[in-house]
């Protein structure tokens, strides 16, 4: 039995016809898929290039087909593409897929819209907040607030008409986008950790408190929800508190100039420094294993894969409290976004605390263990399992015996 699965990758298609990605969602990603499913169809956008980029990774292949939609990047491209788009999707789900959509997406919507007309069974995996990603100082936007209620909206009338629904927090959006009563409904991150993501112990307590701490943050910089400027100013706070407090941000953007500016500014040049992008994986955890203190200070967040990596190497954190963040991390160590003196303050709370330290790496580690690829891995397969039953009850017996 083949899946449907809707994408916002972007992905690039060379002439030999094979499919590429120079992001996530690679081949590997969905082979997920097939632990319960014969053959995956993903449903994205396929731009046409010459030739394969250098950094590039398979994306079909091994059962797994990508059904190229019409390329295009920003809400006025995906206007004119529009009727395109929508006769390209009529016949992205034949009778007998199962449909999973991916959602908040422009695609997945539109898609929902579809397979609804034809009254099909359907599920979702929820892998985003809206209401958090227009929050007010997360995008510059004049139509923010009325985007960000059309949005979120729409996620709660897609989640009511799911026969199942994932979601990747454990509380947080199921709070904010409930399934219909008698959905069939999972918790599971689209995270999930290799043996070698995970540090042997946590970290000892040291013998006094720190006066020299090595911050670091990771995350693009292509939006400012991420809220590194709100880092940068709380480091003058952690100085006059008689840190030497230093940072390195991983990770490369289009904000990147403005924060710069940011550091010359307040005259920090010698206390922040932008790794720019690192390959994800062993180099990151390099990173990662170099610093004290890890800080997450988004304005918006999912359930942040950078936070679980650091928590994976035993690093004690200090993030905002929004998304799924609370679900990670200990009440002491959250504090409100948009928040330099707060942000400083639980920093320092930390930093001289020895014992704190030690806990919070221990904490840390035990809490990431819940993400270990083999553990998630279960819980999609049962779900996956159960929605496989919702799209053809007829043939159960092949989902027991485990038949393609």
């Amino acid at each position: 039995m083949r899946i449907v699965v809707s994408s916002e990758q972007r992905y690039l298609r060379t002439p030999d016809g094979r499919v590429w990605s120079t992001t996530d969602a690679g081949n590997d990603f969905w082979q997920r898929y097939r632990a319960v499913f014969g053959e995956v169809r993903v449903v994205a956008r396929v731009e046409d290039r010459p030739g394969r980029p250098g950094d590039a990774r398979r994306v079909d292949g091994d059962s797994v087909e990508v059904y190229a939609l019409p390329h295009y990047v920003g809400p006025w491209q995906y206007l004119r593409r529009l009727p395109r788009l929508r006769a390209r999707l009529r016949a992205a789900a034949e009778p007998g897929d199962a449909v999973l959509l991916r959602v908040p997406s422009a695609i997945g919507t539109l898609l929902w819209r579809a397979i609804r007309r034809r009254r099909r069974t359907f599920g979702l995996e929820v892998v985003g907040d809206p209401y958090d990603v227009f929050a007010p100082g997360a995008i510059r936007h004049p139509l923010r607030p009325l985007l960000r209620r059309w949005f979120t909206r729409r996620l709660r009338a897609q989640c009511r008409s799911a026969t199942a629904v994932a979601y990747v927090t454990e509380r947080a959006l199921q709070a904010r986008y409930p399934a219909a009563p008698g959905a069939v409904t999972a918790a599971y991150s689209s995270i999930e950790l290799a043996e070698a993501a995970f540090a042997e112990h946590p970290r000892r307590a040291a013998g006094a408190a720190r006066i020299a701490l090595r911050l670091v943050s990771v995350g693009s910089l292509e939006q400012p929800y991420k809220g590194v400027d709100v880092l940068i100013e709380a480091l003058p706070a952690l100085v006059r508190a008689g840190l030497e407090a230093s940072l390195v941000h991983v990770g490369d953007g289009r904000c990147r100039p403005g924060l710069e500016r940011l550091v010359r500014d307040r005259r920090l040049g010698g206390r922040v420094s932008f790794a720019g992008a690192v390959p994800p994986g062993a180099a990151v955890r390099l990173f990662l294993d170099d610093a004290d203190l890890f800080v997450l200070p988004s304005r918006t967040e999912g359930l942040p894969r950078a936070l679980i990596e650091a928590m994976a190497r035993g690093l004690p954190a200090v993030a905002t409290g929004v998304g799924g963040v609370p679900e990670l991390l200990a009440g002491a160590h959250l504090v409100p976004p948009g928040d330099p003196a707060a942000l400083a303050r639980a920093i320092a709370a930390l930093a001289a605390d020895p014992a704190a330290m030690a806990a919070a790496s221990a904490r840390n580690l035990a809490r990431a263990r819940n993400y270990a690829a083999e553990t998630l891995a279960r819980r999609r397969a049962d779900f996956y399992r159960a929605l496989r039953v919702l799209t053809a009850p007829d043939r159960v017996e092949e989902v027991v015996s485990g038949a393609d």
